[in-house]
């Protein structure tokens, strides 16, 4: 069943993608200037963007159908949130919906603050644009709100959350709303973690550019420039990491960002089972 929640959040996150970017299809935008404007196209009729809604809504309730007829009362659903696991007995059809829900959003959560870590790198277009369509005017926000805006929005989240998972028997009554505030503190740290997934790939690949000739195509510029960017704090160390062709600087960098991120999370997990502080 993991693997299937994990397909269908997928599926999910396309159409979303899909109705972020609809609006820039140039389909939509021609003009009856000339005689190729008076044309139309050769393919179908372009959906409209309330219609991916609609089918992502449809996918999340025929999920949760899916998992409570499937499931009975021999399977749980699991929503990893990094310092703790929420289970999800499929006995009963509003908690597989809630399921449904909340693991497609965190799927988008997810997907959302890899999105945020690029954005605040800054890469060079056109492959930025992949980056800024989704986020929309957000990319253009100063740094500090990309940083400040995760944490006020799942804490908020939690919140909202907490009474909704509390009458789902999903969680235990909160013993204050400062426990429930500190819980939320906490997950919302641990969301930073999630960036060492993007920061962590881009360093991969600029090591594997910097050692393969793959051409001049602008994804692996933007990979160089981003990269360079990643790496000025680890060559301001005061100690060599280049020797002769050999450069260490990539390693030394990814090393860091999962090593500083494994104690953060341990140390995370550990602060959130001692709550209520």
């Amino acid at each position: 069943m993991g693997y299937v929640d994990f397909i269908l959040n997928l599926a999910g996150l396309l159409l979303w993608l899909n109705w972020r970017s609809v609006r820039f299809d140039p389909l939509g935008k021609r003009k009856p200037a000339t005689l190729m404007g008076t044309l139309r196209p050769a393919s179908p009729k372009r959906l409209r963007r309330w219609h991916l809604l609609v089918f992502i809504a449809v996918l999340l309730l025929l999920r949760a159908l899916a998992y409570y007829w499937l499931g009975g009362k021999i399977w749980a659903g699991k929503l990893d949130l990094g310092v703790t696991v929420l289970s999800f007995r499929s006995d009963w059809f509003l908690r597989m919906l809630a399921f449904s829900v909340l693991s497609f959003g965190l799927s988008l959560a997810v997907f959302y603050l890899a999105l945020l870590a690029l954005s605040l790198i800054s890469g060079p277009e056109p492959i930025h644009g992949m980056v800024k369509i989704p986020l929309g005017w957000v990319d253009d926000w100063p740094k500090w709100t990309k940083v400040v805006l995760p944490p006020v929005v799942i804490i908020g989240g939690w919140l909202l959350a907490g009474a909704l998972l509390v009458w789902l028997q999903v969680l235990p009554p909160a013993i204050s709303f400062s426990q429930r505030l500190e819980q939320a503190a906490v997950i919302a740290a641990g969301g930073f973690l999630v960036w060492k997934f993007p920061l962590g790939a881009i360093l991969v690949l600029y090591l594997l550019n910097s050692y393969i000739y793959f051409g001049t195509h602008p994804f692996w510029k933007y990979v160089n420039t981003t990269g360079q960017k990643l790496l000025r704090p680890v060559r301001s160390l005061p100690f060599p990491l280049r020797f002769g062709r050999a450069d260490f600087a990539p390693l030394v960098a990814l090393g860091l960002i999962f090593l500083t991120a494994e104690l953060a999370d341990r140390g995370l997990v550990w602060l959130y089972g001692r709550l209520p502080l």
